[in-house]
């Protein structure tokens, strides 16, 4: 029996307002202007028996209990399981805050305040996802797919680099002559699954992977995937709706530490060795929306079936710290919770590192020895599935994934469902730098992604 796929589109406003806190940095921001609006958008696909939604937020990260907390009045809208919501955050620098529990940024008598303030506007997000979804359920027509693949090259670079020295640095600076040679490599594949719907505008999904952190400061941005979006859709005049949903990231950004003549314009270099800038988001925008473009009218036809959803919740090893680590990680933690970053004996990317490693050590003090970490999948057929991870897995997780997927098109989501760091490769523990040094989890994360992922995606 032939499967009648049906789709529905929304897109909401979840902009917060001025003095918003901003996450994203090991300091203190609050938003003091906006650069250009935040959005929620929602795909909603149904067979006629099971319907399940795909939504796309403009954030760096949706907390772990403000997860549970949307999906819940998600499905409670929509009337659709809480297993078939799919949550992702795109992972912009430049967001809004999405999480209910204390931070030590916060301190000093404006903490108070600056948690009140946050806790609104996850009372307002949360709202707005649920009106994104009943939106789109109400929007679903009759539809076909297709795909299609793209290349957006020279706008992701790694960003773990080998030094002369022996050492690994993460973001080493642009013209360091000290670097050895990069540990690692980009994905510069974009994909696109266009959706064609009777009598509605089609909807384009673009998928590509590197860290939007390119505009920075205290402003409200979507950063490039918000520019993604909305180039593609100028470009076609309008006639289309486009969703943007961000890789296997962990270890791949803008920073390019040996940039060609002219690829250094509209950047500039910023306080902890990166170069950021508002054009230059643009800029990347544009690279993937052309990318999307470039095959659209092209895409190869995928067969429709049933719509399926599934959760896997796998343990993985934590990265404990050894017991001699604690008094020097108590020591940067105290000087850099009490503003006294001067003292310590770093600057740049080396600092941020210093810091987060030291949290880390004193977050997993006591333990666990193991963390349950929660996958999520949505698929359509055998044509299209969405590989969802709870943090920021590394480029060669997503690659070794859709290479064994059993799907035609597999799109790897970072930050789905949940909010819980990195997820290295193997060998960057052995190596250092910022992703691994502060991890949670051990050395075998990448390795338990890949087969817990796959051993999903076939079950389904």
């Amino acid at each position: 029996m032939e499967t009648t796929l049906k789709v529905g589109f929304s897109a909401v406003d979840i902009t917060p307002p001025l003095g918003t806190f901003i996450p994203g940095y090991f300091k203190y921001r609050e938003a003091k202007r906006i650069l250009d609006p935040l959005e929620a958008r929602c795909v909603a696909f149904s067979d006629g028996e099971n319907t399940a939604l795909l939504i796309a937020i403009d954030s760096l990260e949706i907390e772990d209990g403000v997860v549970a907390e949307a999906k819940a009045a998600i499905a409670a809208a929509a009337g659709v399981s809480p297993d078939a919501v799919f949550l992702h955050a795109t992972h912009t620098h430049t967001g809004g805050d999405l999480h209910r529990t204390s931070d030590p940024l916060r301190s000093g008598p404006e903490a108070s305040a600056s948690l009140a303030r946050a806790a609104l506007y996850v009372d307002h997000t949360v709202r707005r996802l649920a009106d994104a979804a009943l939106f789109a359920v109400r929007d679903m027509a009759p539809a076909t797919l297709s795909c299609g693949r793209g290349a957006a090259p020279r706008i992701s670079f790694p960003r773990r680099y080998l030094m002369k020295d022996g050492s690994l640095r993460t973001n080493p600076g642009v013209g360091n002559p000290d670097i050895a040679g990069p540990a690692g490599t980009s994905d510069d594949e974009v994909q696109l699954l266009r959706i064609d719907r009777e009598g509605r505008r089609p909807v384009a999904i673009l998928n590509f992977q590197t860290h939007p952190d390119v505009v920075g400061g205290e402003s409200i941005s979507a950063d490039w995937p918000g520019f993604a979006r909305r180039i593609f859709e100028t470009a076609l005049g309008g006639e289309a709706c486009a969703v943007f949903v961000n890789g296997a990231q962990g270890d791949v950004n803008h920073v390019c530490v040996d940039p060609r003549p002219g690829e250094l314009n509209g950047l500039t270099p910023d306080f902890d060795d990166v170069h950021r800038g508002y054009a230059h988001s643009r800029h990347m925008g544009r690279v993937v929306a052309c990318a999307a473009l470039s095959v659209w009218d092209k895409c190869a036809p995928l067969e429709a079936g049933p719509v399926r959803f599934g959760c896997k919740t796998v343990e993985v090893p934590s990265h404990a710290p050894r017991p001699e680590e604690l008094d020097e990680a108590r020591h940067i933690a105290e000087l850099h919770r009490a503003g006294r970053d001067a003292e310590l004996p770093f600057s740049g990317m080396a600092l941020t590192t210093a810091v987060a490693d030291a949290e880390r050590k004193l977050r997993l003090e006591h333990g666990p020895a193991s963390f349950a970490l929660p996958l999520s999948a949505l698929a359509i057929g055998q044509s299209v599935a969405f590989a969802g991870y709870p943090g920021e897995p590394f480029t060669e997780i997503g690659r070794s994934v859709k290479t064994g997927s059993p799907f035609a098109l597999t799109v790897n989501a970072c930050l789905a469902n949940g909010a819980r760091g990195y997820f290295p490769s193997a060998d960057a523990y052995a190596q250092g730098g910022y992703e691994s040094r502060t991890s949670d989890f051990g050395p075998a994360v990448a390795s338990i992604l890949v087969q817990e992922m796959l051993f999903l995606l076939r079950s389904l």
